[in-house]
């Protein structure tokens, strides 16, 4: 995008203009019936009685939202690019590629919302005037600066790309109803995975606006803000029993990003051949004894993935615990490394690092590295092994100082909270851990 053209493309209103494949019937009565019949007199005529209601049976032509339209339209639109001599990405259906004038062109699409990017802007132009002769004219934006799924997006031109939330963040504030002024350093405080069972459950109007504001920030933290990804992954499974503690709780968030609402994700690469993916876990942290784990991954500049979630079994030992938990993330990075290959570009290394040496010996020799404390680990969390031995990925050793998912493990105060989040929001390259122990081996 730095050198090049990348444009949005919204398709107003053409998921409906997808051709029904099946017969399907919609009802009109009421009010409903009196609009459509204004609005063509020629469907008074089969207008019938039923149970002393006039009701009136149409037989749906084109898609309708609610009658699997999203689908109908994918294939259309996913036809229509196909004839253009586009190839899906195998890993993506929605992201497509064409080799137009010797440079790639891509084309990704959530249901009628579009990006384009291409070196040349005039054959970006071509294949919009391509599309619209299909659909008809569309509105695009071009420019370093775009809107796209709730996301302000601006690309600077140094190969990086800005992303701010502020008005996202904004709206949850203003659903969430209570004054945020207050200024904070971190999102989360020391007992965030703990349960106070004497508190009082929310009321019903509390309830949903504390479901409605989480759910709002699972976007931000997903898109925008995954400095606070920890503590909304662990507020969204309060959603069912939330009390007065967890509304305390998600205040601080918002106390949080209120004061850095206009903090901007950045999103680069030092190098697309070598693929950086952190992997740690918190043992036993949550009340049932259960373990966390978190996980990023990176190119260098930013992240591109991560994820915080907690352990679906209970573990025996810290060292099993981080055997599980790169069970659980390694597949995201077999699907990155999947995606970018059928993008064009193959990578040279794919590094997970860990802290943890124990677990990393297991991970590696597979069985031959099991004692009496660690024989009962089920085989299936050795799929590493499999994927170390075909050279997919390299396991290496990393600092707890250096160790970037800690971030999405535990809540993180101080020095280290600030050090990892400059990281992670891409203001400061993973090269400024360093300073700290990591060492990248690629």
């Amino acid at each position: 995008p730095g050198d090049g053209e990348w444009l949005e493309v919204e398709m107003i209103d053409q998921a409906m203009n997808a051709e029904m494949d099946k017969f399907v019937l919609v009802k009109f009565t009421g009010r409903a019936l009196e609009i459509i019949c204004e609005v063509n007199l020629s469907f008074k005529v089969p207008v019938r009685k039923e149970k002393g209601r006039d009701v009136l049976y149409l037989k749906l032509a084109k898609a309708l939202y609610g009658c699997l339209s999203a689908l109908l339209w994918y294939h259309l639109f996913k036809g229509t690019l196909e004839k253009m001599g586009f190839k899906l990405n195998r890993y993506d259906p929605c992201v497509a590629n064409k080799n137009i004038k010797g440079k790639q062109c891509t084309i990704g699409w959530w249901v009628d919302d579009n990006f384009i990017s291409h070196k040349r802007p005039k054959v970006v132009d071509g294949v919009i005037g391509a599309i619209e002769q299909r659909f008809g004219k569309m509105s695009v934006t071009q420019g370093d600066q775009h809107m796209f799924l709730g996301m302000n997006m601006r690309f600077p031109g140094d190969g990086t790309v800005q992303i701010h939330m502020g008005d996202y963040i904004q709206e949850a504030a203003d659903t969430f109803g209570e004054p945020l002024t207050r200024k904070i350093a971190s999102p989360a405080t020391n007992d965030l995975f703990e349960i106070d069972e004497e508190q009082t459950e929310l009321d019903d109007d509390k309830a949903a606006r504390f479901r409605s504001v989480v759910m709002k920030l699972q976007w931000v933290a997903e898109r925008g803000r995954p400095d606070i990804r920890l503590p909304i992954a662990y507020l969204a499974t309060r959603n069912q029993s939330c009390t007065n503690h967890d509304w305390w709780k998600l205040r601080r968030v918002l106390l949080f990003i209120m004061d850095t609402i206009e903090d901007k994700r950045i999103i680069g690469a030092d190098d697309l051949g070598v693929l950086h993916t952190w992997i740690d876990s918190s043992y036993a942290v949550h009340l049932d004894m259960r373990s966390h784990t978190g996980g990023v991954i990176s190119f260098g500049r930013g992240i591109i993935h991560a994820k915080s979630n907690k352990q679906k079994l209970n573990t025996k030992s810290s060292t099993e615990a981080e055997v599980v938990g790169v069970s659980d993330y390694l597949p995201f990075n077999i699907w990155i490394r999947h995606f970018m290959e059928d993008q064009g570009y193959k990578l040279r290394e794919n590094i997970i690092y860990q802290d943890n040496e124990s677990a990393i010996k297991l991970e590696k020799n597979g069985r031959m590295s099991c004692g009496q404390k660690s024989r009962h680990i089920n085989i299936r969390y050795f799929f590493i092994t499999d994927r170390i031995k075909a050279g997919e990925v390299s396991v290496q050793h990393c600092p707890t100082e250096a160790m970037l998912a800690d971030f999405f493990t535990k809540p993180l105060q101080g020095g280290l909270f600030h050090r990892f989040r400059e990281v992670i929001m891409g203001w400061k390259s993973i090269s400024a851990l360093a300073d700290f122990g990591f060492k990248n081996k690629a």
